[in-house]
């Protein structure tokens, strides 16, 4: 479980494919706190750490995670958004994201709003994932790329963000360009409330 808050971006520094599955390999300033089996969230897919060296570490992802996310499309040099998983004991300062990638999407437009920026979405709409709260709502939680953020201007298909100088700085959105494709988590509290309403007599 993790918040959207992301602590830094992950350089990648190798990738090795093993029939379906793809071993990433990260370098980021808290590799000397990982553990093997611990979970970190990627761009916010939810991998384990299942080796480590004293500078880098290594996570796997099968064929459904990279047809499902931007994963499969990184190349070296890369950068990733990580965050380590939520300390239950600590403020929520995000939302409750599972680290469970539902779909990609495409950036449409960015636009500079002194000094921050809006960047526009676009997403495949499907009217019965829609019904089970796969949606964006206006003022409602969304992740981008693991990032917490708030829905605003959403449409059957696109939505906007707001995004401040220091999350454009320290996030991988000062790389993402018209073109480039985000991975996008719906909110899960949505997604219950839809499901529960579906089954309601």
């Amino acid at each position: 479980m993790f918040s959207g808050i992301i602590e830094e971006c992950a350089t990648l520094v190798a990738l090795v494919k093993e029939q379906e599955n793809v071993h990433f390999t990260f370098r980021c300033s808290f590799v000397n706190e990982l553990k093997i089996d611990q979970s970190v969230s990627h761009n916010g897919v939810c991998l384990t750490v299942v080796s480590k060296t004293a500078d880098t570490y290594t996570v796997t992802a099968m064929k459904e995670t990279l047809d499902r996310s931007n994963l499969g499309v990184l190349k070296i040099g890369d950068e990733v958004n990580v965050e380590r998983s939520m300390i239950m004991n600590g403020r929520l300062d995000g939302h409750i994201v599972q680290g469970h990638v539902d779909q990609t999407a495409t950036c449409v437009d960015v636009q500079d709003a002194d000094g921050s920026y809006y960047f526009t979405f676009r997403y495949a709409f499907d009217k019965e994932m829609a019904k089970r709260g796969y949606i964006t709502v206006d003022k409602g939680s969304v992740t981008v790329n693991g990032v917490s953020l708030t829905v605003c201007n959403p449409t059957e298909d696109t939505f906007q963000v707001a995004i401040i100088p220091y999350t454009f700085e320290h996030t991988n959105f000062h790389h993402i360009k018209p073109g480039s494709i985000i991975n996008l988590e719906f909110d899960i509290i949505g997604k219950y409330i839809s499901r529960m309403i579906q089954y309601h007599d």
